[in-house]
């Protein structure tokens, strides 16, 4: 007992890292967003200043897991809030001093520092639970990773409200001042050992052996590529150009769809379960596919009817909230398997590994978002996001077909 109170607490430290760490997160990206459109900025010119952003996280995810298990997950935890304190003080500095390759360098810590975060998260959980309790596992798996979108919603309503009325440099330093306390009390109450691997792992390991973490993070990579692709840049342009909506207004349906869809995500365990009439054992892979497949009709039918012109508003908003909803199921499920699959020893190797591709995804989906829209307009990235997703279904048709409790 003892054991199992001090496992909680480290949990619950943990998540509370996670979460102050995923207010500033959203709301650094609101005030990044909404200052540099009031500087006269385009949308293609705010999304790209979030490049490096994406980027690194690539390249974070790779290395974070390796450094994981060889220093502690304790360590990346808190190197992540670290840099992420930094980044916040590098952009309270006058108007007059904000330059591009200052912005962008402090996204790249941000991006750093967020991955870094994530991982360390995420790797926690697979040492907290029994190999036989797998319905646990799902269930604080989708409750973490729900719990942080739906933070990330309220992190873009926190930054326009900071905004509003503090400004934006007062606004870094509040956000600053507030992860700090956080860093500092992490320093001293997380554990020194957590997640550090019994043996050191090698360098040649930062790439996965595992056929299966090979498959689940090549079928990552497509599912949020197939989001980012209409959602980052071709939404909220299409919402305000085509649509007239005023930029407040695309701020906080975006916000409000991210909300909903963490808290989709975090009761993902109990629909999957509504949708099975066996509620023992539960063929994880088929599920996958199943929902993959069920999010490319989705997808699919949302870019018909945007082609069509055919009371396209309502469509889309429509559209996209049943979209939210699936592709909520899809990513809780593959959240579960990474940590499934995932070494106990040194999880963390294999979870960077998976949230490089899921940042990979990201990045090309960010670049293809605007691209394609530029080209060719919404329709044209709903329709590749719909291929994308249908890519998920045929690779996740490679998982692991054992039966796995996870209800």
């Amino acid at each position: 007992m003892p054991r199992q109170n001090s496992t909680i607490r480290q949990y619950a430290l943990v998540t509370g890292n996670y979460w102050a760490f995923t207010l500033t997160d959203g709301a650094l990206r609101m005030l990044v967003v909404l200052h540099f459109h009031q500087l006269g900025y385009s949308p293609l010119q705010v999304a790209m200043l979030f490049l490096f952003y994406e980027i690194f996280g690539v390249v974070t995810n790779l290395f974070g897991g390796y450094l994981g298990a060889r220093i502690g997950l304790n360590r990346t935890m808190n190197i992540g809030l670290f840099m992420q304190v930094v980044a916040l003080l590098c952009l309270a500095v006058p108007t007059g001093f904000l330059s591009i390759p200052l912005v962008m360098g402090a996204q790249a810590l941000s991006g750093i520092a967020k991955d870094l975060n994530k991982m360390s998260a995420k790797s926690f959980i697979k040492s907290m639970v029994a190999e036989s309790q797998q319905g646990q596992l799902f269930k604080w798996v989708a409750l973490l990773t729900g719990s942080k979108n739906a933070l990330k919603g309220v992190g873009f309503f926190l930054g326009g409200a900071l905004l509003t009325l503090f400004g934006f440099k007062v606004s870094m330093l509040l956000m600053a001042s507030v992860l700090a306390i956080f860093w500092i009390a992490s320093l001293f109450l997380l554990k020194q050992d957590l997640g550090k691997a019994k043996t050191k792992p090698k360098f040649s390991e930062l790439f996965s052996k595992s056929r299966a973490i090979n498959i689940l993070s090549a079928a990552r990579l497509f599912l949020f590529g197939a989001r980012d692709i209409w959602f980052v840049v071709a939404l909220p342009v299409f919402l305000s150009t085509q649509l007239g909506w005023s930029f407040w207004s695309v701020g906080g349906f975006l916000a409000a769809w991210v909300i909903a869809y963490g808290i989709v995500q975090s009761f993902a365990p109990s629909i999957v379960r509504k949708t099975k009439s066996n509620r023992s054992e539960v063929p994880v892979s088929h599920l996958v596919v199943w929902w993959a497949v069920l999010l490319a009709v989705v997808t699919g039918l949302v870019a018909a009817a945007v082609q069509s012109n055919l009371y396209t508003e309502i469509f889309l908003i429509v559209g996209l909230i049943v979209f939210g909803a699936v592709f909520a199921i899809n990513s809780s499920l593959h959240s579960y398997l990474i940590v499934r699959y995932a070494k106990a020893d040194g999880a963390s190797l294999d979870v960077g590994f998976y949230y490089m591709a899921n940042a990979l995804g990201r990045l090309i989906g960010t670049l293809l978002s605007g691209w394609i829209y530029q080209s060719a307009g919404l329709t044209s990235c709903l329709w590749a996001s719909a291929f994308f997703i249908t890519l998920t279904a045929l690779i996740s048709m490679g998982l692991p077909r054992e039966q796995t409790v996870i209800i």
